[in-house]
């Protein structure tokens, strides 16, 4: 192998770990592709991933040796990208493109808009607000407030898309903003919406359930660097979501005054069963998965919840996650051997359905303010036990269907 040859195979394999991680490879799934992929192209490969940092040691035989140290953003889930991605490593690999052609490529998909655009992935993050209001089995008021602040909340995602000021309060700003204006619609407008509620439903966009999920499955996986370093950021949005709605709750209550919540027509029984499709429908366009996969994500929600349920029925709720964590990652193995993709488009938006994140700010609530905001008792435990199920459930579906890809 030339120094050329040596240089231009190093760039790509750099490129493409700093693009994966881009698009929210968790650092386990990273790091074993990388390996495949370095392999596959000649080469020995040791990398160091986590959420901040990431370090390339690349080497062929005795004759040329590299390192790189890059420091980098956490990633951001982009589903499109990370499919794309995949199937350029195998066009590579199988040479239908050289080194060059593949540089250019992940350019292309780096640079790629949105496939949805600003004004459909708006309507989803209102929808998903109210779908998930439907899922913690509220009433129609809570369902339409929580649809509102969310399409509000949106709006200060756009703004800071560009502000550089305002990207760095965006979360606690958000539940801040929706606090203090719930407070308002309660004493002014409707009395019956379970405040806390509409509030975690209106930013459960940013409720960091799937990270600490991820955070664990790199723990399990010794990857530990990453997943304490994830498991910290996960645990320090939360605090900053719930400090932001703490203090916007305080505000309005010392301007508008404490209401007593009056009654509210309930939602009607199952449904749950048109939240979780909705729910399912809009994580596919804010992961901004690939049309063409979309459905198989939607699915992955369904069989999720299903199973989660039919588990829950006869052991109960939080062991029941279990079965439906081992069914939804039975079913992306499979959808990875089929289609050939990364298991990662159906898993994560299946896996996403059953993390404890909302769980995790209704205990942290329960703990500071002494405050239940729905009736759920022992939430602390059922948190544990979930994250718990959500792991094991994993690791058991790879021992049923072993994984074809890394990703």
């Amino acid at each position: 192998m030339n120094d050329h040859e040596f240089r231009i195979k190093r760039k790509f394999i750099i490129k493409l770990g700093k693009a994966l991680h881009k698009f929210g490879t968790p650092a386990y799934r990273l790091e074993a592709h990388l390996t495949k992929v370095s392999r596959s192209l000649g080469l020995e490969g040791n990398f160091v991933i986590s959420p901040t940092s990431m370090t390339f040691v690349l080497h062929h035989h005795d004759e040329h040796e590299y390192n790189h140290l890059a420091r980098v953003k956490p990633g951001e889930l982009d589903l499109g990208s990370l499919a794309r991605t995949d199937e350029l490593v195998d066009e590579l690999i199988s040479g239908q493109r050289n080194l060059d052609e593949a540089l250019d490529r992940l350019d292309e998909i780096a640079d790629k808009p949105n496939p949805y655009g600003t004004a459909l992935t708006w309507l989803a993050f209102t929808v998903s607000a109210a779908a998930f209001a439907m899922l913690m089995n509220t009433s129609w008021n809570d369902v339409f407030w929580s649809g509102a602040l969310g399409f509000i909340v949106f709006a200060f995602v756009l703004i800071a898309e560009r502000s550089r000021k305002m990207a760095e309060m965006l979360e606690p700003l958000s539940t801040l903003f929706g606090g203090f204006v719930m407070c308002g619609v309660a004493a002014l407008f409707d009395s019956s919406i379970n405040i806390p509620v509409v509030i975690l439903s209106g930013v459960i966009a940013f409720v960091p359930g799937l990270a600490l999920t991820i955070g664990l499955a790199e723990l399990a996986s010794r990857d530990l660097i990453s997943g304490t370093a994830r498991i910290m950021d996960a645990l320090m949005l939360l605090f900053k979501l719930y400090f932001g709605a703490f203090l916007g709750l305080a505000i309005g209550h010392a301007v508008f005054g404490t209401v007593t919540p009056t009654q509210s027509m309930p939602l009607p029984t199952g449904s749950v069963w048109t939240a979780v499709p909705l729910l399912s429908i809009c994580l596919a366009i804010m992961f901004k998965a690939r049309p063409k996969d979309a459905p198989w994500g939607v699915l992955a929600g369904i069989i999720a919840f299903s199973f989660a349920i039919l588990g829950g029925k006869y052991i109960g709720d939080s062991i029941g996650i279990f079965f439906g964590a081992m069914a939804v990652g039975i079913y992306s193995n499979l959808f990875a051997r089929w289609m050939k993709a990364p298991a990662s488009i159906a898993l994560l938006q299946g896996i996403v359905i059953l993390v404890p994140g909302s769980k995790t700010y209704i205990g942290l609530n329960s703990l500071i303010a002494g405050e239940t905001m729905l009736n759920q008792s022992h939430i602390g435990t059922q948190v544990f036990l979930i994250f718990m199920s959500l792991i094991a459930g994993l690791i058991f579906a790879n021992v049923v269907v072993s994984p074809r890809r890394e990703l």
